[in-house]
């Protein structure tokens, strides 16, 4: 699994952790974890986070192992 980091048009930013995909639903964008081994999204997938897609700057996918570095800049980013 990864996390997703979402920059909103305000510059804030929302992490999604555990997620496996996101995808477009009509005016929103949604995070979903899926069972492992499963690499679609469908009715079995959990919905962890929505937001409106056009208040989305920027997605950053982040992988689980970047998440434990000791690099600062990678830790200053996922706090």
């Amino acid at each position: 699994m990864a996390t997703y980091i979402v920059t909103l048009k305000d510059r804030s930013t929302q992490e999604v952790a555990e997620a496996d995909a996101y995808r477009q639903e009509g005016q929103m964008t949604t995070f979903f974890r899926t069972d492992s081994g499963r690499g679609v999204v469908d009715s079995w997938s959990t919905r962890l986070f929505s937001v409106r897609t056009t208040e989305i700057l920027m997605v950053r996918r982040l992988q689980d192992e970047s998440l434990n570095s000791t690099d600062p800049a990678l830790l200053a980013q996922s706090a």
